[in-house]
């Protein structure tokens, strides 16, 4: 156990050793060689650049040379991702084999590796991180850390004014001046409703009860998100010490992360990280010497989506079927065990102590009126620059998608972008410049859910979009409530029949009717919100779903029972290429003359359009 002085002792000697990590400035001849350890460079081979660099060092004895895994960096597109600080160099998509000539030329030699560096979306090579628009626009608060420290050593979360919050909270003794600082800085819950944070600790405060507890909810279950993943793999302890002052600021000793088993990674550094507080002395009994205890617990989901609705969750801690309960009451008053729980996500838990350290004032000056701070979203889709991104409330849509997500790839025209995931919106073009927050979302039609940011292209079919989404919701209802369990069902078959060129034109009107019923009678805020990528893409797209019942025609060739593909006579030379890749003999015609297509035999593959050297075929319209 260490007392707040060994604490603060650890933070002034590790602080010196790591400042190279944030001030490319710094005297120093050693440096640092900073590995994404996240999912999404793990899936390609992160772990064996990491191993490569460690044995080539060794086998060379090269000196004041470290190599650090770390969390996510963000930009996911150009991954796996190296840098190597204090000089800040960027390489990415950087292989297992790239990792001598990185040492060699870099390390030893003190020169550029030139193919490696990393290509702005306009071409331009960029040798330094803060240099890529990606960066450029945003703003780090829940992601501060990540990308910067070691997720798996606690001194390095430490030097970084790691469990300095806890500290002050414990010795300021004010659990009322805690709650009252978080109100006053804006913060809303991200993980959907955007219910304000201050606010709920403060009922679950007020709320009677011996026993109380914390929950951290870590159940992202959006098709595309994993904001709240990177947050867990690339600093664990942000989350662990901010629930360990929420216990401290409403009464409650227990405390516990439910994250989904799918996790595994961010699972693995839950552990280690709670395990290294333990030892510390900063969870478990008389933390830092005072008289407070809050200790954690991991629970594993399955992976339900509904579970992801907070009674849900509560419902599978307690080891049943995950399944919303009626409310009120509200889990403030009676949640875990018929107890008062507080339960907030990963990226919530993440903002509270940069919030104490820096006051309420700083975090209330960042973002829009009624929503403040950042927001972290998954950006995902038809955009250069996939990844993960963390913006002011308040930035426009057209910032995120084109100026740090780099526009839209093959020059394609922006149709839409989904933020929400299957209880969010479609935004169409004409609400680019709209600033994103809880609000102007909620206006549109839309909302900000946990942070997935789909864009779409021009080639994509917003009804096809839409029976996605609703299929998604189907099959992950918990199936308590009618409406949910067989409303939307019955929604998916209009889609259905939409999409097959079976429908009519009443199926319009029962589809818009079905969903303003499920909206108001649903159970939860889950089935509530199913409808809405339905309606807002009746409701903007208006014109595809007439199509697809009027004409029978799907534009974008996604439905494929709609689909046509023709060739164009005039730009059709008779190359013969279509007709040679078509799977279905699908294609007929003469050498040099003309060609076409047996609409009865064609599957819809798209491989004609894809090798035309002329550009000859395309979607019918």
């Amino acid at each position: 156990m260490k007392t707040m002085q060994e604490i603060e002792e650890i933070r002034n000697r590790k602080r010196k050793e790591l400042e190279l990590r944030v001030n490319t400035n710094v005297g120093t001849r050693e440096k640092h060689i900073l590995v994404c350890h996240g999912t999404g460079c793990t899936s390609s081979k992160s772990e064996q650049i990491l191993a490569n660099f460690k044995k080539i060092i060794q086998e060379k004895n090269i000196e004041n040379v470290r190599v650090i895994k770390t969390g996510c960096f963000g930009l996911c597109a150009k991954g796996p991702i190296v840098i190597i600080r204090p000089e800040d160099t960027f390489y990415a998509m950087v292989t297992p084999e790239d990792c001598e000539e990185i040492i060699q030329t870099h390390i030893v030699e003190n020169k550029i590796v030139e193919r490696l560096l990393c290509k702005d979306i306009e071409g331009t090579v960029v040798k330094k991180l803060d240099e890529l628009n990606f960066y450029k626009k945003q703003k780090r608060i829940a992601l501060k850390n990540c990308g910067v420290i070691n997720p798996e050593d606690i001194d390095e979360y430490i030097a970084f004014d790691g469990y300095k919050a806890l500290e002050q909270v414990l010795l300021q003794n004010n659990p009322d001046e805690v709650i009252q600082t978080i109100a006053d800085s804006g913060l809303r819950g991200r993980g959907g409703a955007g219910f304000p944070t201050g606010k709920k600790w403060l009922f679950t405060k007020q709320a009677e009860g011996k026993q109380k507890y914390v929950v951290c909810n870590a159940d992202e279950g959006d098709p595309g998100a994993f904001m709240d993943r990177s947050i867990l793999e690339g600093d664990p302890h942000s989350v662990l010490e901010a629930m360990a002052i929420a216990g401290f600021s409403i009464g409650a000793n227990k405390g516990y992360i439910y994250v989904r088993a799918e996790y595994p990674i961010a699972v693995q550094r839950l552990r280690i990280a709670i395990q290294q507080a333990e030892k510390y002395g900063l969870l478990g009994e008389h933390i830092l010497g005072t008289n407070f205890t809050f200790t954690i617990e991991i629970r594993l989901g399955a992976g339900a989506f509904v579970c992801g609705e907070e009674t849900a969750l509560l419902e599978s801690i307690e080891g049943r079927r995950g399944q919303p309960r009626v409310k009120p009451p509200y889990p403030a008053n009676c949640g875990l065990w018929g107890c008062p729980t507080l339960i907030n996500n990963v990226e919530t838990f993440a903002n509270i102590t940069r919030i104490l350290l820096k006051g309420a004032k700083w975090y209330a000056s960042i973002g829009t009126e009624g929503s403040k701070g950042t927001k972290v979203f998954a950006l995902g889709g038809n955009v250069n620059n996939i990844g993960l991104v963390e913006v002011p409330m308040g930035t426009t849509l057209r910032e995120i998608v084109f100026d740090i997500g780099g526009g839209i790839p093959n020059n394609r025209k922006f149709k839409a972008a989904q933020t929400g995931g299957p209880s969010g919106g479609c935004i169409p073009e004409q609400y680019l410049d709209t600033p994103i927050d809880y609000e102007n979302l909620s206006k549109i039609g839309s909302m900000m859910g946990s942070g997935g940011l789909i864009v779409m292209d021009d080639t994509k079919c917003m009804v096809n979009i839409a029976k996605f989404y609703l299929d998604f919701t189907v099959s992950e209802s918990c199936g308590k409530c009618t409406p949910c369990r067989i409303g939307t069902k019955r929604m998916l078959e209009i889609l259905e029949r939409i999409c097959e060129g079976n429908a009519i034109e009443d199926d319009l009107e029962k589809l818009e009717k079905l969903a303003h019923t499920i909206q108001k009678t649903a159970i939860c805020g889950l089935g509530q919100t199913a409808p809405n990528p339905v309606l807002s893409t009746m409701k903007y797209f208006r014109k595809e779903y007439e199509e697809h019942v009027k004409q029978y025609t799907c534009k974008a060739s996604e439905c494929k029972a709609l689909a046509k593909i023709q060739i164009n006579p005039e730009k059709c030379k008779g190359c013969g290429m279509c007709k040679r890749v078509c799977p279905a003999e699908a294609i007929s015609g003469e050498p040099g003359k003309t060609h076409h297509i047996d609409q009865d035999k064609c599957i819809k593959c798209r491989s004609c359009i894809q090798k035309c050297p002329f550009k000859a075929i395309g979607d019918a319209g």
